[in-house]
């Protein structure tokens, strides 16, 4: 279900990071090497990046597949960035909700992105729903399980939690209340990424020399300095630095800094 990517590091055009590499994320749309569940990723696909002194972001979506959008061909050439997450999609329900359902989720200065299905959607996680304002289920970017996730994660942004808190606790209540979902998180603000690896693949790749640093579904290359995330993990990282917490029940505090 979906592949996605996040970059931080220094400004690029959006073609080397979404379509030059050998196993790109728009190749990932039609071939992904390492996906867990679904095997094409047609059903929509979206671009966010952040230019240069406005915190932001900009987005390009559309409800088809990436390779048929010869657009998004002159965008990665020409744009450019240093902040950017991609995402390519595979719908759990076929036909809901176009381009409004299609990665990157955003608001205010925050880009987000759901891989992965809740478990009995949507009745499992209707009492998580109600949890919310009633102001914030009205403005639903979309009727998908992704939207739900991102309505939950941006009710504890804007509640001032850092992007790691508001991440881990939305995931550990939907796996609670809906088991066997899959919930493979990606959150940016522009110059730091959280991510959670829970059900499916997750990678990520730094250089702190250059001070940067990619999280993806899987690698896009064979650069030997990719590292797989561990199931059950929240990720954060800046363009020079990655942490790893463990997302099951362990004693408090317990990290790995690379």
């Amino acid at each position: 279900m979906c592949r996605h990517l996040a970059y931080v590091g220094p400004v690029v055009a959006l073609g080397r990071l979404l379509s030059d590499p050998e196993h790109s994320l728009v190749r990932q749309s039609w071939e992904p090497r390492r996906q867990r569940s679904g095997t094409v990723n047609a059903d929509g696909f979206g671009v966010g990046w952040y230019a240069e002194g406005d915190p932001v972001p900009a987005r390009y979506r559309r409800a088809g597949p990436v390779w048929s959008d010869l657009t998004f061909a002159d965008l990665g050439r020409v744009v450019r960035s240093g902040a950017v997450l991609a995402a390519v999609r595979d719908a759990t329900r076929p036909g809901a909700d176009g381009e409004a359902a299609a990665a990157p989720f955003a608001d205010g200065p925050w880009l987000f992105s759901h891989n992965g299905a809740v478990r009995d959607w949507p009745d499992a996680v209707g009492p998580l729903a109600l949890g919310l304002p009633p102001e914030e289920l009205l403005q639903l970017a979309a009727r998908t399980d992704s939207a739900l996730l991102w309505a939950l994660v941006l009710h504890r942004l804007r509640a001032g939690d850092d992007l790691g808190t508001a991440l881990a606790e939305p995931v550990r209540e939907v796996a609670g209340a809906a088991p066997g979902s899959r919930l493979n998180l990606l959150l940016t603000d522009g110059s730091r990424i959280a991510a959670t690896a829970w059900g499916d693949s997750l990678w990520y790749l730094t250089d702190p020399s250059a001070e940067r640093t990619v999280v993806a579904s899987e690698p896009y290359d064979e650069d030997p300095r990719w590292c797989e995330v561990p199931d059950r993990t929240l990720l954060t990282a800046t363009c020079s630095r990655v942490e790893l917490t463990p997302l099951k029940e362990s004693p408090a505090g317990e990290k790995e800094r690379l």
